[in-house]
């Protein structure tokens, strides 16, 4: 089951502003006991049987007993076909089962203190003896909790800058890494790393589990490309550019000031201004990866029965696809964001955005006082109807 420590103490004895100035994107980090007792809320077999399903997303890994060395194969996977692998140097790897597995997206209210824009999912891998996915680096930060068994890693101590893959191979694998530092981790030891920071795990007995927390890092094109497509679809298709006052040229070959003001002006007003660039924000980053959509519940619930059963004692919890954040303005409202659209709340019923967003799970004594508040009621029923909350049914 899972720990019940509190986000602070999945930092040791380091407070979350101690860590951000230290650590965040500098240096690499282990953390004993992260999460005290931990015990891992998926067990191998649960973890196989995910891999078998068609919407998720999983890979193996077989630096031995493949077709070739470092084989990569991509789910689903057929039962069989766990049966024939071979007995050590494998690794399975399953995104996203935050996403699939209630008690694991639990796992990341640990790291509130980080926006929550910026969390990604959990992957969870399994790996026999000696099982790896080799020396690499990943281009955003992450940390490695040690759900089950034992895994050595070895680690860099800088970032790599320009990295030298071994060629001709399914997977990105350094040439020639050599660690600056080695240690091993048991369940709840924790280790962090910055981005390009290389790094190689290694299983030392069976049964090793390991819980990746990534972060999110778009890259500026894609914020750059985003952008200017939503800006594109704000544009009259019909306009075209135009210079009714055009006058006689010195030379035909130039470009001439009022040719170059008018273009310098259409761009510049795709920005708008501020708040218009930060709707745009919001709702590119509460898109839902992999083009998944959230899923409404088979019957809607009606506000009466949600406001009944909130009393009762249940909890909401974040649907398996949600992505929610907010913006509060100096006026007093403020600007919810769910899985890329927007919703305006009026001064008061801002308070709702803070209430719905960043927690896994939102327990009902947080709610009640709150359910005389018709507006309120008719937001969380709206968001439960449209599965980016849902009823707390454990």
């Amino acid at each position: 089951m899972q720990s019940t420590a509190s986000p602070t103490e999945v930092l040791g004895d380091r407070s979350p502003a101690e860590f951000l100035d230290t650590y965040w994107q500098e240096r690499p980090l282990v953390i004993r006991d992260a999460l005290p007792g931990f015990r891992s809320p998926v067990s191998p077999e649960e973890l196989a049987g995910l891999a078998c399903e068609d919407d998720v997303e999983s890979r193996l890994i077989l630096e031995e007993g493949g077709a070739y060395p470092w084989e990569l194969r991509h789910g689903p996977f057929d039962q069989e076909e766990f049966l024939n692998l071979p007995e050590t140097h494998w690794t399975l790897l399953v995104q996203e089962v935050d996403r699939l597995l209630p008690e694991v997206g639990t796992l990341l209210d640990h790291f509130r203190f980080l926006p929550d824009w910026r969390l990604d999912d959990i992957m969870v891998s399994y790996a026999p003896t000696h099982g790896s996915v080799g020396p690499h680096i990943d281009n955003y930060d992450v940390f490695l909790l040690q759900g089950q068994g034992h895994r050595h890693w070895g680690i860099g101590t800088e970032p790599v800058t320009d990295e030298e893959i071994v060629p001709d191979l399914d997977v990105r694998i350094l040439a020639d890494f050599e660690p600056d530092e080695e240690f091993v981790l048991g369940p709840g030891d924790m280790l962090y790393l910055p981005p390009r920071v290389a790094h190689h795990g290694i299983a030392t007995d069976d049964a090793c589990m390991t819980y990746s927390v990534g972060f999110r890092a778009p890259r500026h094109q894609d914020l750059v490309a985003n952008f200017l497509q939503h800006a594109i679809e704000t544009l009259d298709s019909d306009a075209r550019y135009s210079d009714p006052d055009l006058e006689p040229v010195d030379h035909p070959g130039a470009l001439h000031e009022d040719a170059r003001q008018k273009v310098r002006g259409l761009l510049r007003g795709l920005v708008r201004d501020d708040a218009s660039v930060d709707r745009w924000f919001g709702q590119f980053l509460t898109r839902p990866d992999r083009d998944r959509e959230a899923v409404p519940p088979e019957t809607p619930v009606s506000e009466s029965a949600l406001v009944d059963a909130l009393r009762q004692g249940q909890s909401l919890r974040r649907g398996p696809v949600a992505r929610l954040a907010f913006i509060e303005h100096d006026d007093g409202t403020a600007t919810l964001f769910a899985n890329g659209e927007a919703t305006e709340l009026g001064a008061e019923l801002a308070y709702a955005a803070r209430l719905v967003t960043g927690r896994e799970r939102i327990p009902s004594e947080t709610l009640t006082p709150h359910l005389d508040d018709e507006a309120f009621v008719d937001l969380l029923t709206s968001l439960v109807n449209e599965g980016l909350l849902e009823l707390d049914r454990a």
